[in-house]
């Protein structure tokens, strides 16, 4: 896999995902955990289509700011680029933006894994 993989995506500020509804707050605007399962959401999909057959990746580390809110109605994008592959583990630069500007940012790595054997683990 080589690295610069990206891939971006957006989401509306809506009453499902702002931090009021969340329970990671209780004001009217665009959560922390909303945020970070967007960037990790994008950085799954950068590198879903180059992974062998029955491999997904699973998110193992997240740091990243949250510097600024995203109103009701906004548009927030946020988008991921692979920047370092060590053998199974992957390593993202994550960033978020609303029509403001820079939300948040920071690194995210995943770690490829079979499926069948991850999901073994449970049983």
């Amino acid at each position: 896999m080589e690295t610069g993989l990206t891939f971006t995506s957006t989401v509306v500020v809506s009453k499902e995902n702002i931090a009021a509804t969340m329970g990671s707050g209780d004001l009217e605007v665009f959560a922390t955990p909303a945020m970070v399962a967007l960037m990790e959401n994008v950085a799954m999909r950068a590198v879903a289509g180059e992974l062998p057959e029955g491999s997904t990746t699973v998110g193992a580390l997240m740091n990243t700011t949250h510097i600024k809110p995203s109103a009701l109605g906004d548009t927030v994008e946020a988008t991921a680029i692979l920047k370092e592959v060590e053998g199974r583990k992957l390593t993202f630069e994550v960033k978020a933006k609303d029509s403001k500007g820079v939300i948040g940012e920071g690194t995210h790595v995943r770690y490829i894994v079979d499926k069948e054997r991850f999901m073994a683990k449970l049983r």
